[in-house]
């Protein structure tokens, strides 16, 4: 069977069979189909998608591909959470802290960047020691003993997925949903957890643009992970304007310590505990979702949350005098204030637009092998709905290079100032 045959198939959009796609993973994961080739196939399933039966069978076919994880010897039940991704989106780091307060086992296998989206294990090496690639081993051992982790794919978990991400990066196949839902569900099946919450993202710095097709990978999601016996819901929340105020590696991580402190905005704040609520439900420790957020609020004021990050971050190698010490992550050399040409209303805050100003500034990637600067990103002082006089900072931009020019047309071009606002909805729906 030839790799050019199947991608000529697809491109035509043809369905495949079981064998030619279970051919194309294990051709990727030896090294026998080079990466044009996988590109191609990329590609052309980008513009003629996947059946429900493809979907399913390259989300086992890229699980098969490595080790699965046993997560029996761990007690209790294991509660995971996935966000499809979105700028400023550091929820992660401040809700796995949380629910692992309650006493709730959380095993989270996490990514990278991807386009104009930050990716949590970059954001977490941003703290100086923080290794996000540990053994399987000291997984499992660290999830038992500080009841939680948040790592790369431990171990050969799902190696397929990881050349095929790294090329869906770089050649703009990102936002497909059979491509998503098998990257996403392939190492969450091979992470053994019990129960998922996945964070649909929509909206202009989102994958999926628009409701209905957020609609439609939450559900592609849910029935994958439904259909291998695993307890998954999803929750479709708005990224039309970014999550927070913080966009950029460094950034973000002191604004997750500023949740754990109970000083973060309120979107990234009502989003944590909304997602925790449901982890926290779905783990048996409550019963209804206000009890489940009673609980997760608790641990930001008894501190035990912050406790728990900082225990992650040491297990890890990282130092965590950064909870007190921000600063001694990667600084920028410049901090450039962007002010407002007239007075209103912030109207709209083009997400993704603001996701590549960051990466255009060096932190995200626009080829494979880029090399990321953690200090750099942009801090929002203006969200939609805030008002704002001419010559106020709408928002600043951390540079290690003093012209930023380019960047702050980018900015101008996609930020509105007018008279009024429509209203800003954080959460849409929740699939069940």
């Amino acid at each position: 069977m030839r790799m050019v045959d199947i991608i000529d198939k697809k491109r035509n959009g043809g369905e495949l069979t079981q064998e030619e796609i279970q051919t194309f993973v294990d051709g990727v994961v030896s090294g026998e189909i080079p990466d044009y080739q996988t590109s191609a196939f990329l590609m052309a399933t980008y513009f003629k998608d996947m059946t429900d039966a493809e979907r399913s069978e390259l989300t086992m076919a890229m699980m098969k591909s490595g080790d699965h994880l046993d997560l029996s010897s761990i007690p209790g039940l294991k509660v995971d959470k996935h966000s499809t991704g979105g700028v400023g989106d550091k929820t992660s780091i401040p809700l796995a802290p949380i629910v692992a307060a309650l006493g709730i086992p959380v095993p989270m296998i996490s990514g990278r960047g991807l386009g104009h989206t930050g990716g949590t294990l970059d954001k977490l090496e941003a703290i100086p020691g923080y290794q996000v690639e540990i053994s399987e081993s000291d997984f499992l051992k660290q999830v038992r003993d500080q009841g939680l982790a948040i790592v790369g794919a431990t171990g050969n978990i799902a190696p397929a997925d990881k050349k095929i991400y790294a090329l869906r990066d770089v050649t703009d196949t990102v936002d497909s949903i059979p491509l998503i839902a098998s990257s996403i569900m392939s190492k969450k099946i091979a992470s053994g957890t019990d129960a998922l919450v996945i964070d649909v993202k929509t909206g202009a710095g989102a994958f999926m643009k628009t409701l209905d097709d957020s609609r439609k990978l939450a559900k592609a999601l849910v029935g994958i992970g439904k259909g291998v016996g695993m307890d998954c819901m999803a929750i479709i929340s708005d990224m039309n304007q970014p999550l927070g105020n913080a966009i950029g590696n460094a950034l973000e991580i002191k604004e997750s310590i500023d949740l754990l402190k109970g000083q973060a905005p309120a979107d990234i704040t009502e989003l944590v505990m909304t997602l925790g609520a449901h982890m926290v439900v779905m783990s048996g420790k409550a019963d209804d979702l206000e009890t489940a957020r009673a609980m997760c609020e608790k641990t930001i004021t008894d501190g035990s949350a912050l406790q728990k990050f900082g225990d992650m971050v040491a297990a890890q190698g990282g130092d965590r005098n950064v909870i007190d010490h921000p600063e001694i992550m990667p600084q920028a050399k410049f901090k450039i204030e962007l002010p407002a040409k007239t007075s209103g209303v912030v109207s709209k805050v083009e997400a993704d637009e603001m996701g590549i100003a960051s990466m255009l500034l060096g932190g995200g990637r626009q080829k494979a092998d880029d090399q990321l600067d953690y200090a750099v990103g942009i801090m929002m002082n203006k969200k939609v709905g805030d008002p704002v006089k001419a010559g106020e900072s709408l928002l600043t931009i951390y540079s290690n290079r003093e012209d930023v020019a380019d960047i702050k047309q980018r900015l101008y071009d996609n930020i509105e100032v007018r008279d009024t606002a429509e209203p800003f909805t954080l959460i849409h729906e929740t699939i069940r």
